[in-house]
This record gives structure tokens, C-alpha cells and sequence, in this order.
């Protein structure tokens, strides 16, 4: 049970991160039997699934290190990553109990819905500076806290679930002021447009 709890959990909150980066991390360690999943993950070593999934984490490994573009990325992958992320961690249970499964639904989507929003609000603040390098070290973090993160779900249970129990706590203290910050930050830049758009129009006159 705690093997499945923790490849549940890994894979929901990878999910929320990375999720074809997951899909395809996950289904290569299956197929070379580094891993064994349950029958209801049994697709994801299939070899379309793996090609598929290798090939849209290449565009989205492009797709996020572009400012402002990752926002609107992770805007469109809000309705995918964390549906994703709910079957991925009932799939993780196997042929359970029905209400089991949807309790691991509903908290598989409830982590990687925090990952995601995690993500997602750290990028938007981030896009309010100029400069681009900022965006490929987010990204490259991003990558190897999946990495890991699977490694620890996948062969150190325990600890992977401590870290989450973490996370969880540390996703409950920074939304909300992730929120506001990028809610100032937006009000600030529109605030700042306005102004250059009327001094611009007092010059004209």
C-alpha cells in the first residue's frame, strides 16, 4: 500500500509539473523492467504511448523556456495536467475498491492541481522581469525536481511521501500570495502603460 500510495502520489504531482515528461520517464523505466506498474498503468509502456509522450516533451521542454508563452502553455494545460494527474494516481491503485479509487482520484487531482497552480504562478511572476534567464533555470529546476522526485516516489517511498506531506504544506502557505503577487505585478504593469500612454498623448498635443 505504500508503494502504491507513493507511485500515486509521484505521479499526480510530476504530473502537475511535467506530465509527458512523466508519462515518458515512468513508461521507459516499465518497459526496460527497472519498474513494475499495475495493470491499470500496464499502457503507459507501450511503445506509441512512450513515442508520443517523448515527443510532446520535447515541444514542451521548448514551449516552457519561451517567456510569456510558458504562461499561456501552463494556462491551456490546466484543463490536461490535472485531469492526467487524477487518473494517473486511481491508476496507481489497481483494480481496487471503487470508492478507493475515486478518493485517489480526487487527491491525485487535488496534487497535481497544487503543483500545477504552484508552477504556474511562480512563472507569471517571474515573466514580469525583462530578462529571459530566469525562465530556463525555472524550467531546468523544474525538470529535475520530476526527475527526482519520480526516482524518490519510484524506489524511496517513504521519504517521497514525507517530501509531499511537505509540499502540500508549503503549497497551502505560497498560493495565496503568489496570487497576490501576480495580481500587484499585472496591476502594476497595467498602471505603468496607462502612464506611458497619456504622457505619450500630452506630447502630441
Amino acid at each position: 500500500m505504500i508503494d502504491a500510495l507513493s507511485l500515486g502520489a509521484g505521479l499526480s504531482w510530476a504530473s502537475g509539473l511535467r506530465l509527458y515528461l512523466t508519462v515518458f520517464l515512468v513508461g521507459m523505466a516499465a518497459r526496460l523492467g527497472i519498474v513494475h506498474l499495475p495493470d491499470t498503468l500496464a499502457t503507459l509502456d507501450s511503445g506509441w504511448v512512450i513515442a508520443v509522450a517523448g515527443g510532446l516533451a520535447v515541444v514542451e521542454f521548448m514551449a516552457d523556456r519561451i517567456p510569456a508563452f510558458d504562461s499561456l502553455w501552463d494556462a491551456i494545460h490546466t484543463f490536461i495536467r490535472i485531469p492526467a494527474g487524477a487518473l494517473l494516481a486511481a491508476g496507481s491503485l489497481g483494480h481496487a475498491d471503487p470508492a478507493l479509487l475515486t478518493i485517489a482520484a480526487l487527491l491525485g487531482g487535488t496534487l497535481a492541481g497544487s503543483a500545477h497552480l504552484t508552477k504556474a504562478g511562480t512563472r507569471a511572476l517571474i515573466n514580469l522581469s525583462p530578462e529571459p534567464f530566469s525562465n530556463w533555470i525555472a524550467s531546468s529546476t523544474e525538470d529535475v525536481l520530476v526527475c527526482a522526485g519520480l526516482a524518490l516516489a519510484l524506489f524511496v517511498p517513504i521519504v517521497f511521501l514525507l517530501l509531499m506531506a511537505g509540499f502540500v504544506a508549503f503549497a497551502i502557505w505560497a498560493l495565496p500570495r503568489l496570487w497576490r503577487g501576480v495580481q500587484g505585478g499585472f496591476k502594476g504593469m497595467a498602471a505603468h502603460m496607462v502612464s506611458r500612454l497619456g504622457s505619450i498623448g500630452g506630447k502630441r498635443d
